[in-house]
């Protein structure tokens, strides 16, 4: 429809292209606001195969006016489709994501998210490259969109049916037919919950985000990049592309769990590429539109197309996280109305990335602008996921430090607890040992360093980000050791875990030296697991001080093959120093990359 108006009716009554394609982004959103919280109660009360099948019954219907609105020409009848549809979006939300829990295992969640978020952008891709291949067809394209919409929607339909059997959440609900209060209701109750209320925000971001960029695409393309339909199809399916493969690396970058350190990292793609897409247009405009042959004649349209596929990139990497979280820490029983109140804020954004998309353009600012105002915008969301969840994104960084500059294998890390508290215990070869743990393990570890190295200027702020606890010997500081020990307690009697180097010092030779007794007394004051885990490999590395006993004085070691290794646990009752020294001493000893 964008493309229809834009490129086939100009204006309407007064309204330019650029104006009517913002109103009808607003108008679709507009019924998510009216009709999400009845959509909720609605998908927790009732089956929801039957649910979705009605919902794809009614936009069979839906469609149909919608050919009868391409073939008249009529932007009326369009935008009431685009309201209909909208209201067929509204109440189909709650339905899609809540009956996801109710089928797969929680370790099953991501990937099953990912699938639905990739299935859908693959939809939007071909639905893009067909609508933009039909409207452009001269005398009976717009007749052509309409047929093709209708047998869409008999698909989906068809497609429905396959559906399984999915009970109810609250069958015994009673339906709140007043949308404020029960909007109100629904976000109240999600507040209750800070990740899921975050994880509201963050994805009612994304859309703003979302609409904000989608919605300028074909003036973009007109205006700015000078091409016509195809290349405006082409554009928006590279982007459709990027966000599928994103959606789809969400599986294999977080192995099975939940990353909200990958948020972090789609917010800062989403802010550098926006912006660099509005960096690289400013200086462009064209009064002429050409096809895609000529487009890739301009270096800096190469440069463009890049940034919109790793837009979309960033975009599944930080979506998904979020809709699991949801999913994951929702109350059951409430689930769908979560979900429903989600997509009301979602709309509220949407809506407002419209009215400032009105109001800048009003003001005579630019699509390059408005694109790079943007990103800075976002540049603020990357901030605040990462101050959210600061370990999660430290841990996420190590991983791909440790995972980019060397070959790593990870042995028996089943070992350590998926839950409560334990103790890590690890030789100490390198100064990047505790990096490489961090990237490793799938929890957050808290390390003991020395007090020296945690005051390094930068690092130290790294450190406390990480909350890490600087530890000194009673000689330099018997108050800081003491004040080590207490925090170190606390957090074990807080579920959480504790990475220590019992012998204190990095190896000088090589070989695992004598273990400090810090350790005895810490599984002493607090009874806790102790897992025994080696490092191999490190040893020769730059960080490591296999260079005449110095270390960072001769550049070797990259991409070299490390191991770590986990043993079993040793019960806090059972735990004896010596014995802890031999199993570790076995793990490096046996850990062969």
């Amino acid at each position: 429809m964008a493309l229809f108006i834009v490129y086939h009716i100009g204006s309407v009554g007064g309204l330019s292209g650029l104006m009517l394609v913002n109103l009808a982004a607003g108008l679709f959103i507009l019924p998510f606001l009216l009709f999400s919280a009845t959509a909720g109660q609605v998908a927790d009360k009732f089956e929801k195969s039957r649910l979705i099948r009605l919902l794809k019954l009614l936009e069979i219907a839906i469609m149909a006016i919608g050919a009868v609105g391409f073939w008249l020409g009529s932007v009326t009848i369009l935008f009431a489709v685009l309201f209909l549809m909208g209201l067929q979006s509204a109440l189909f939300g709650p339905v899609k994501y809540a009956i996801l829990p109710q089928h797969l295992r929680e370790e099953e969640l991501v990937g099953g998210n990912g699938l639905v978020e990739s299935a859908t952008f693959v939809a939007i891709l071909l639905g893009t490259i067909a609508g933009g291949l039909l409207i452009a067809i001269e005398t009976h394209g717009a007749m052509a969109s309409g047929i093709a919409c209708i047998l869409i929607a008999v698909a989906g339909y068809l497609m429905s049916r396959g559906i399984p059997l999915t009970p109810a959440a609250a069958p015994d609900l009673r339906i709140n037919w007043n949308p404020i209060t029960e909007t109100w209701r629904n976000i109240r109750a999600a507040q209750k919950t800070r990740v899921v209320w975050l994880s509201m925000l963050g994805i009612s971001w994304f859309w703003f985000y979302g609409v904000i960029f989608l919605s300028q695409f074909p003036n973009f393309t007109k205006e700015i990049l000078g091409g016509n339909e195809h290349v405006a199809t082409m554009l928006l399916a590279f982007f459709s592309v990027g966000l599928g493969i994103g959606a789809l690396m969400c599986e294999k970058l977080s192995r099975g769990r939940v990353e909200p350190a990958l948020v972090f990292i789609g917010a800062v793609g989403l802010a550098f590429f926006a912006f660099d897409v509005g960096f690289a247009s400013r200086p462009l405009y064209a009064e002429t539109q050409s096809g895609i042959a000529v487009y890739f004649e301009n270096p800096v349209h190469w440069r463009i197309t890049f940034d919109l596929v790793m837009m979309g990139v960033c975009g599944g990497l930080y979506t998904v996280p979020l809709y699991v979280l949801i999913q994951i820490r929702a109350d059951p029983e409430r689930r769908s109305r979560i979900i429903a109140a989600n997509n009301i804020l979602n709309a509220l954004l949407m809506v407002l990335a419209s009215l400032t998309a009105i109001g800048l353009f009003a003001l005579n600012v630019t699509i390059p602008q408005l694109f790079m105002v943007t990103a800075a915008l976002t540049a603020l969301v990357a901030v605040a996921a990462f101050c959210a969840a600061p370990q999660q994104v430290l841990r996420c960084v190590g991983w791909l430090l440790t995972h980019t500059f060397y070959r790593v294998r990870a042995k028996g890390l089943e070992n350590i607890p998926e839950t409560g508290a334990c103790i890590l215990a690890c030789n100490h070869v390198s100064y990047v040992d505790s990096v490489v743990l961090i990237g490793t393990v799938r929890r957050p570890v808290r390390f003991f360093i020395d007090h020296q190295i945690y005051k390094t200027p930068v690092l130290h702020w790294l450190f406390k980000m990480n909350r890490t606890i600087p530890v000194a010997t009673r000689k330099d500081s018997a108050a800081l050791k003491e004040q080590a020990f207490a925090l170190a307690a606390q957090a074990l009697r807080n579920g959480e875990i504790i990475g220590i180097f019992p012998e204190g010092r990095l190896t000088p030779d090589g070989e695992i030296g004598k273990f400090s007794p810090g350790i005895s007394r810490m599984v002493r004051e607090t009874p806790v697991p102790v897992v025994p885990m080696a490092l191999h490999g490190l040893w020769g590395s730059f960080f490591s001080r296999s260079h005449k006993g110095r270390a960072m004085r001769k550049l070797r070691g990259i991409f070299s093959k490390i191991t770590v290794q986990a043993g079993s646990a040793i019960a806090p009752e059972v735990f004896e120093l010596g014995d802890l020294r031999k199993k570790v001493v076995a793990l490096y000893h046996s850990g062969h990359p």
